[in-house]
């Protein structure tokens, strides 16, 4: 049996008159092929959503042009460029604001879902009051976002955009939610979706309040990436033994086993310099990090386009790790993975030579940006010599 909102199938829906006393305001049909004595009436509303009076339909209108009007809001947030207001930006007004808007947002989600919730229906003019102050406020979100000039750092304003994009598509969903659920219940889908706003909209309070947090967050997020494949990449070095090591050599073969499924002696020895290559990864991330920290302003344009140049070269480093890492598992291809660590190298470097040459590298900081590019060069030059014959 399947579910259909507004229908009943399989079977013939039939005459009012014809129904027992207990058929209710639902509309009932007999399906013979059910497990039931043939000719028996059942309830189709334990099976079936109850049909929907026009009234009802009618008084949920407005949602469907809610629906529309924020899937409009949506694709501007995502598209749009900030206005560059004629008053002077002030950044405390700005987060006052934007925390402001969250909380109505998150106050008229809840007064929509309880409004669908439990009787009696909802009137059409109640649904259109609620479905206009929910715009009102997704506009006042937009709106605010919108205050945020580029001047203050694309890295700090990318997260504000995915915060106002992750309110915004809650909201969607919540309408929808409501629009496809039966009247007059609270599912667990509302409550899911309900909630989904709430939590979208508390999330303004962990948003980094300049650029330099901004990117010092967003460093943080590239290094546990860059963690984790490392360490996944040692336990597989640990794990990944060859099953034939006490099996000597065939005579005639001239190879143990399958060794698509380990890696050979001369796989190791690149593998090493390999595992040297991405620690330093990892050590660049942390030395960058602990930099933006330390020194980190926000204070001028230059300070704010410095970091951004930090950080969008930064995130260039994990899915460089990540191409790196995939072509170190067997069977290991020695030229692709000479390609992906010239790859990661470059990058590398790039973000060394940033770091050294922006504001957060005083000249107490310089040792260990030339330790690192020397570790670099070291680990990649190893790389090469292992595999010169497969050029």
């Amino acid at each position: 049996m399947v579910r259909l909102e507004g229908h009943v199938w399989p079977g013939t829906v039939w005459d009012r008159a014809d129904l027992p006393e207990e058929a209710g305001q639902h509309r009932f049909c007999r399906y013979p092929e059910a497990d039931v004595t043939h000719g028996r009436w059942a309830a189709v509303t334990e099976r079936y959503a109850p049909v929907a009076a026009p009234a009802a339909m009618e008084a949920r209108e407005p949602l469907r042009d809610l629906r529309g009007a924020l899937r409009a809001v949506l694709a501007r947030v995502r598209e749009g460029e900030p206005g560059e207001g004629r008053e002077p930006f002030e950044l405390p007004r700005f987060w006052d604001a934007l925390g402001q808007t969250f909380k109505v947002t998150s106050q008229e989600a809840t007064k929509l879902s309880l409004a669908f919730s439990r009787p009696p229906l909802t009137s059409a003019e109640d649904c259109q009051k609620l479905s206009e102050d929910v715009q009102n406020a997704i506009l006042a979100v937009a709106a605010v976002y919108y205050w945020l000039p580029k001047g203050q750092g694309t890295t700090l304003r990318k997260m504000v955009r995915d915060a106002t994009t992750e309110v915004v598509e809650g909201m969607i969903q919540l309408t929808e939610t409501i629009l496809s659920a039966p009247l007059e219940s609270l599912s667990q889908e509302q409550l899911i979706s309900t909630g989904g706003v709430w939590e979208a909209c508390e999330q303004v309070s962990n948003l980094p309040r300049d650029n330099q947090a901004a990117v010092a967050s967003a460093l943080a997020a590239c290094l546990g990436v860059v963690k984790d494949a490392l360490e996944e990449m040692e336990r597989a070095l640990v794990e990944g033994q060859d099953p034939y090591s006490d099996i000597m050599e065939d005579e005639e073969l001239g190879f143990r086993g399958n060794r698509d499924t380990y890696w050979s002696e001369a796989d190791r020895k690149l593998l090493s310099s390999c595992m040297g290559l991405l620690k330093a990864s990892k050590a660049c991330l942390k030395k960058v990090l602990g930099a933006v920290k330390a020194y980190g302003k926000a204070d001028s344009p230059e300070q704010i386009a410095q970091l951004d140049d930090l950080a969008d070269i930064a995130n260039e480093i994990s899915p460089s790790v990540d191409e790196l890492a995939l072509s170190m598992y067997p069977p290991m291809n020695q030229l692709a993975v000479r390609l992906n660590a010239a790859k990661l190298a470059s990058v590398l470097k790039k973000v060394l030579e940033i770091t050294k040459t922006s504001h957060v590298c005083p000249p107490s900081e310089e040792g260990w940006v030339q330790f690192l590019t020397g570790a670099v060069d070291h680990n990649m030059n190893k790389i090469k010599n292992f595999t010169q014959g497969q050029l």
